[in-house]
Parts: structure tokens; sequence; C-alpha cells
């Protein structure tokens, strides 16, 4: 197996594992068992188990993003956009296996011991924000009404994760309406 099919396969194991059961539960023995990669090999590709956090996040991160602007982009008027962002939140909130935010769950694990978890938890975050950021400014809206749109957003995420519902996401999306309607 080459490294760049054993990587993917350790990242997919990695994925699957760290957010179904938490970083701190999975060891790297586990990611071998998942992955069919011998161990010798997962710890030439990373060398610590906090570099294959780092890079599970960060692959997620691309694809998160990637599914929730194709979804956002569908949307024809301005401000349908930014409501068509917690749309897609419900969506994936009602997803099978879905057990929240996977970096405010890694943020909380090892967000005091890591400073490589750290920076990936707020680049993904501070990448969203940005995404909101974009979406306002282009319904010609006061751009305070990104870090709202921000924090509704992310308190949808941390309740459905806690409840396991997406009513957090329908919640989130009628308080942005409000907003939006008052802007």
């Amino acid at each position: 197996m080459d490294r760049a099919a054993a990587r993917e396969q350790a990242l997919d194991a990695a994925e699957e594992l760290f957010y179904g059961r938490g970083v701190q539960s999975v060891g790297m023995d586990d990611i071998r068992g998942a992955s069919g990669v011998s161990l010798k090999r997962l710890y030439q590709l990373f060398p610590a188990k906090e570099q294959l956090v780092e890079a599970y996040l960060e692959r997620r991160d691309e694809r998160w993003r990637a599914r929730l602007a194709d979804f956002v982009r569908r949307r024809e008027d301005p401000e349908e956009r930014i409501l068509a962002v917690f749309d897609w939140l419900e969506l994936w909130f009602g997803e099978n296996g879905f057990r929240g935010c996977a970096w405010i769950n890694s943020y909380g694990e090892l967000g005091a011991t890591s400073e490589r978890v750290t920076a990936q938890v707020r680049a993904h975050k501070r990448a969203f924000r940005d995404c909101l950021a974009r979406l306002v400014a282009d319904a010609g809206l006061s751009a305070a009404l990104s870090g709202q749109l921000f924090l509704l957003a992310e308190g949808a995420m941390v309740t459905a994760g806690i409840t396991r519902a997406t009513e957090p996401a329908r919640q989130a999306r009628e308080a942005a309406r409000i907003l939006l309607r008052a802007a």
C-alpha cells in the first residue's frame, strides 16, 4: 500500500473512531485495527497521536465547509443563503451517527493540552465565521450581524450535540430570520 492510500485509510479510521467515541478513548492500536495500516506505518505517517488528530480535523474541515458551501450556493436570494446555513445544520444534525461538532468535541477533550488541536479548532471556527460574514456582506447587511449569526449556529451545534435533536437548527433559523428582518 502506498503512502497516500495508507494515510487515507488511517484518516478514515481515525475520523470514524475519534468522532464516534472521542479522541481520548481511542488509541493508535485502535486506529491500526480499524484501518489495516500497520502500527509502524501509522507512526511513520503520524509520529504522534496529536498529529493524527490534527490531520483528522483538517480533512474534516475541508469536507464540512465544502458541503455547506455547496448547499448554500443552491439558493438564489442572498438572505435565503444565510438562512440556508441553518437548513443545512438541520440536515447535518439529523445524520445517522451525529455526535455534535467535531471541533467543539475535540477542543473539550484536548484544547487545554494541545496547541495543534486548538489551532485547528480556531481555524475551523474562524473559517465558518468568515463564511457567514461573506453571506452577510453579499446580502448588503451590517457586518455585526455575522457575529450574531455565528453565535446562533454555534449554540445550535452544541445543543444538538447534547440533545441529539434537529430542533436547535430550526430554532436558530427562526432567530436568524428575525435578525434579518430587523436588519
